[in-house]
């Protein structure tokens, strides 16, 4: 089940899309006190480059709204990684409860 979408906007320049609500993990998020929206789903994004795969940091921005999640920029391989880093948390709920542990200990807030 792939719940992101990577889309080519313009050539060369790509968006990497998860509609916020349509993910498996949304009633656990809401059990660990969060909305699933795409500002919480940009958090999991960023908590993602920083702990488990730094090479992809500056490689694009985000621009998420409430009803999705959005990244972008002119690096799809890095769009790619993260869609699979992203898809693996939208669809295991231990591996999105850990996350979400984890980054409440080392001081990252959600901004959701």
């Amino acid at each position: 089940m792939t719940l992101l979408r990577l889309i080519e906007t313009t050539p060369g320049k790509y968006s990497l899309l998860l509609d916020a609500g349509t993910t498996p993990v949304d009633d656990l998020i809401g059990e660990l006190g969060h909305e699933p929206n795409g500002y919480f789903w940009e958090g999991v994004a960023q908590v993602l480059v920083s702990t488990e795969a730094q090479t992809l940091e500056d490689r694009f921005a985000y621009d998420p709204e409430a009803g999705m999640f959005c990244a972008y920029g002119t690096d799809r391989s890095a769009l790619e990684e993260l869609a699979a880093r992203m898809n693996v948390v939208a669809t295991d709920g231990e591996r999105m409860r850990r996350l979400v542990v984890e980054a409440k200990a080392s001081g990252f807030e959600f901004d959701d």
